[in-house]
């Protein structure tokens, strides 16, 4: 087994450590009821359906706009 002549630096350490952490978009997939990116395997947050059946009633966001406009 081979032998370092040297001694590895703390930033040449580091920089090796960080070298694969990056930051990734979520993936996204269309839903097959409305359209919309939702993530997968999840209920989609606009219409509420997962896999082709409703699973959540979706609360309506003009109620929050009238809430706004007080």
């Amino acid at each position: 087994m081979g032998v370092p002549k040297k001694k590895t630096t703390s930033t040449k350490i580091r920089q090796r450590q960080h070298a694969n952490s990056k930051i990734e978009a979520p993936a996204m997939v269309e839903c097959a009821h409305c359209h919309k990116l939702t993530q997968p395997h999840h209920v989609c947050a606009s219409c509420g359906y997962y896999k082709d059946r409703h699973e959540v009633e979706v609360v309506v966001k003009e109620h929050k706009k009238q809430m706004r406009g007080r």
